[in-house]
C-alpha cells in the first residue's frame, strides 16, 4: 500500500465499470447490506438533464452527457456513506478515477466481452451500443476504456458469478480497505 492510502478518507464505495457488468444491481445490494444510501450517476444526469440519457445523446450529444457527469462527480464528494454506481464512461476517465477516489474506494466490475454483450443485446436504452456490430463496438470501447479502468482499487470479475457473490466479495474489500487506512 503507498503512502496515499495512508491519508484517504473513504467515506463511500464507487463501482465503476463497463456496461453490462452489474454495478446499479450490485451496488443496491451493497447498500442494503452496509445500510448506505445508493446513487447511480446515470439517474441523477436524467433527473438534472429533465430526460432519459438516449435523449441526452440523441438531441445534445455525448459531450453534453459527459458535462453532465462531470457535475454530478463534483457533488458526490460531499456525500458520506453512499454506493455509487456510475455509467460506464465516467469511470473510464482518469480525472474522473482520481476524483472519486478522494471519498471513495473505487471498485471496478469487470467481465468478457461475450458476458457483456449476452446481458445488454436487448436493452434498447444502451445509445452507444445503437450500430450494426454492438460486439463490436463493445470490444472496441473495451479496449479504450480497460486501462482507466485497471486505476481502480479494486478489479472484480463478474463472469460466472451471483449479484449476491459479487456484492459479498465488494463489501469484503472495502471493509479490508477500511481497516487499512484507519491503522
Amino acid at each position: 500500500m503507498d503512502n496515499n492510502h495512508d491519508i484517504r478518507q473513504i467515506y463511500n464505495l464507487t463501482l465503476i465499470g463497463f456496461m453490462g457488468t452489474g454495478k446499479t444491481t450490485v451496488g443496491r445490494i451493497i447498500a442494503s447490506r452496509l445500510r448506505y444510501g445508493f446513487i447511480d450517476t446515470d439517474h441523477l444526469i436524467e433527473l438534472r438533464a429533465g430526460k432519459a440519457i438516449p435523449k441526452i445523446f440523441e438531441e445534445d450529444g455525448e459531450l453534453k452527457f459527459r458535462e453532465y457527469e462531470k457535475e454530478v462527480l463534483k457533488e458526490l464528494a460531499n456525500f458520506r456513506k453512499m454506493v455509487i454506481a456510475t455509467g460506464g464512461g465516467l469511470g473510464a476517465n482518469q480525472e474522473n478515477i482520481d476524483s472519486l477516489k478522494t471519498h471513495s474506494l473505487v471498485v471496478c466490475l469487470c467481465a468478457s466481452v461475450q458476458t457483456i454483450y449476452s446481458r445488454v443485446k436487448s436493452q434498447t436504452y444502451r445509445p452507444l451500443l445503437c450500430t450494426a456490430d454492438p460486439m463490436a463496438k463493445i470490444k472496441e470501447l473495451l479496449a479504450i476504456r480497460e486501462p482507466i479502468y485497471r486505476q481502480a482499487d479494486v478489479l472484480i470479475s463478474t463472469d460466472m458469478r451471483s449479484v449476491r457473490e459479487v456484492a459479498q466479495q465488494v463489501i469484503f474489500h472495502f471493509r479490508l480497505f477500511r481497516s487499512k487506512v484507519k491503522n
